[in-house]
């Protein structure tokens, strides 16, 4: 996604990711190794931006213990979901290593232990292509077998579109246990009601950086699933998160993470909806790369 065109992003049915910025705020290119419109990077792309509001120094003992005690809200909702039967494993030839997804060499640890096969999807509340796409992992979310689960990480190499803060508020929005079910919500606020928003929706254009939302501002959003602000401020700043944010950071890198959204399995595969230009395509190949994992191949 280009610095200044969100909803261009959007306007293609997060078919064209939102990409990382390089040191001077501007988009950065495709990596060489993807098809023409995928965002995906080297293994090796730096990791820019990630870095935390000033006010990330601030940190409140109290709240770091209520953050590490959290359990993963995400795979709790995913439990309570009923499963979709597993499906077996065929290679027809229609999936194509290194045009419809990527390997990822040498494979990285999973972004949350679990013994299930993770998908992962890379995504910002403030990339206009995961709000499209965001119905889609709601999709892909159900349609898994037992034997795998979502998780969702979130990205903040966008610091000229504010992402660093919704990061920010992702982790301790988790760290609460409210993440799950205002995850929805979350981005209607972003990019319907404009609640969250960094962006002025009716003109298309960033607000002026003094008018973005801050942790506090995020903190009136959660206010309203049962979280006290002054709680979520500090859950938000506590040292907990701001290792959150740096794990984070550090994954996507190994990744090899150029946009959002893109989906990661098991931290050996990786894909952008861009790649396989559909968002029902880019469905089937998780369910896909899935069955491939289950089967050992």
């Amino acid at each position: 996604m280009l610095k200044r065109l969100p909803f261009l992003c959007a306007t293609v049915l997060a078919l064209a990711a939102c990409g990382q910025s390089t040191d001077n705020g501007t988009a950065a290119p495709a990596a060489t190794s993807t098809t023409a419109t995928a965002p995906a990077a080297p293994a090796t792309a730096p990791a820019t931006a990630g870095t935390a509001p000033a006010s990330a120094t601030t940190t409140a003992p109290a709240a770091d213990a209520s953050a590490a005690a959290a359990p993963a809200a995400a795979a709790t909702a995913a439990a309570a979901t009923p499963a979709a039967p597993a499906q077996p494993f065929v290679d027809n030839g229609q999936w194509v290593e290194g045009k419809d997804y990527f390997r990822i060499d040498p494979a990285q640890p999973k972004y949350i232990p679990t013994d299930k096969i993770e998908v992962v999807e890379v995504f910002s509340y403030a990339c206009p292509a995961c709000n499209s796409f965001h119905g889609a992992m709601d999709q892909i979310e159900k349609t898994l077998p037992a034997n795998a689960v979502v998780h969702y990480l979130p990205a903040a190499f966008r610091p000229d579109e504010n992402w660093p803060v919704y990061q920010r508020a992702f982790f301790a929005a988790e760290a609460l246990g409210v993440r799950a079910k205002a995850h929805d919500a979350f981005f209607d606020a972003t990019w319907k009601t404009g609640e969250t928003a960094t962006y002025d929706l009716s003109t298309g254009q960033p607000k002026p950086k003094g008018a973005w939302p801050t942790i506090a501002d995020i903190a009136k959003f959660y206010a309203k699933y049962g979280v006290d602000p002054k709680e979520f401020v500090a859950v938000a700043n506590s040292f907990s998160v701001n290792t959150k944010m740096k794990q984070a950071d550090d994954l996507m890198k190994a990744y090899g993470v150029g946009g959002t959204p893109t989906i990661v399995v098991d931290g050996k595969y990786r894909f952008s909806p861009s790649d396989v230009h559909s968002v029902q395509r880019a469905i089937e190949l998780t369910q896909w790369l899935v069955a491939k994992e289950a089967a050992g191949k």
